[in-house]
């Protein structure tokens, strides 16, 4: 374990590395900072973009279209596949990912423009997809409950993933777009060791919180897929059949998973982080990450990145069919309403709840 001193509380990267489109070479952050600076505050700053619906090409999601009215994200997962997108806006997927949040207020108006446009077809949105929608600064902000009034007034299907149990807040517009079959909620859900996740994840909701949250969603018809992502082997790994039955009895629907890829400078920010967290067992989760990927951290090929290859992908796949059949069995998520969506134009106040 590392020494108290080094250790930067509340957040998962204790890092800041090399941005791939810079020249700067970047140094262990206690390196070139004091111990009052190694306590950075979250810093957040408005962005304008013209376009905020994003075609996915994916073969390995599931919805067509995404969006995300934050960039960066404050949970601070350490393994977040997202984190190398900060890059291109000229931050880094280290510290910079988790203090630096972009705020795109605009979401709802550009939202609303989009579906509302002669050439759209309607189509499910998936709701993030890169950041947390229900991020710690939504509950200030309502960015995302102001984007959830837009799918409401249109009655346009959204799909919402998160581990955040701010979401309950938004149960009346969720509640009424769940009895006509319009919205799917994805809850991450990556363990049930509370211990872990304050390491792994800080600044995300409890365990707890979001079970309670699966079970609030699921009593108000509102159907709740769990996500198990990502599968860290040797880490978590030890917990699908608790995490299935815990959800399943909370009424959720379905369960899911990807595995870890640890794409670009996440290898480097992980790599820290694990051998400053658990260092009697950082090899031994490098190289059955490794393992997953052909010998490597991660794996771009879709179809095998998100689900890996290999003996213990095999293994891991099977427990997650296990742990299906013995929770799951006859359950089913519901398919979207595609027929119900109106496409009148009309101006578009939002108002403090």
């Amino acid at each position: 374990m590392t020494k108290k001193g080094d250790y930067i509380k509340g957040r998962g990267a204790q890092i800041q590395v090399q941005n791939r489109f810079h020249k700067e070479i970047s140094v262990p952050l206690e390196e070139c900072l004091n111990e009052e600076q190694q306590k950075p505050k979250t810093q957040y700053l408005k962005v304008f973009p013209k376009t905020i619906v994003n075609k996915v090409t994916s073969p390995d999601i599931g919805s067509a279209y995404s969006m995300n009215p934050y960039q960066g994200c404050e949970h601070g997962c350490i393994y977040c596949y997202a984190r190398t997108t900060h890059e291109y806006w000229g931050y880094n997927a280290g510290l910079d990912f988790e203090r630096v949040i972009l705020l795109k207020e605009n979401s709802a108006a550009l939202l609303e423009q989009r579906i509302t446009s002669k050439n759209w077809e309607v189509s499910p949105i998936m709701f993030s997809g890169n950041t947390d929608c229900y991020q710690p600064i939504e509950q200030k902000l309502g960015i995302t409950r102001n984007i959830l009034k837009v799918f409401q007034k249109y009655r346009h299907p959204v799909g919402i993933i998160t581990k955040n149990a701010l979401i309950l807040r938004d149960l009346d517009i969720l509640t009424d777009l769940a009895k006509d079959n319009l919205v799917k909620v994805s809850i991450s859900l990556t363990g049930l060791d509370e211990s872990l996740r304050q390491q792994l994840e800080p600044r995300t909701s409890t365990y707890a919180k979001r079970l309670h949250a699966v079970e609030i969603l699921s009593s108000k018809g509102i159907p709740v897929n769990i996500m198990m992502a990502p599968i860290i082997p040797a880490l978590n790994s030890d917990d699908i059949m608790n995490v299935a039955k815990a959800t399943a009895n909370a009424g959720a629907l379905s369960l899911n998973y990807t595995m870890v890829r640890l794409n670009g400078q996440i290898a480097v920010v992980f790599k820290d982080w694990i051998e400053k967290n658990f260092p009697d067992r950082a090899s031994k989760v490098i190289h059955q990450i490794e393992s997953l990927h052909g010998g490597k951290l991660s794996d771009s090929r879709f179809g095998t990145r998100m689900k890996g290859e290999g003996k213990i992908a095999n293994i891991l796949k099977q427990q997650f069919n296990v742990a299906r059949k013995l929770h799951f069995a006859n359950r089913k998520m519901p398919d979207y309403n595609l027929n119900l969506f109106r496409r009148q134009r009309s101006c578009l106040h939002f108002y403090s709840d």
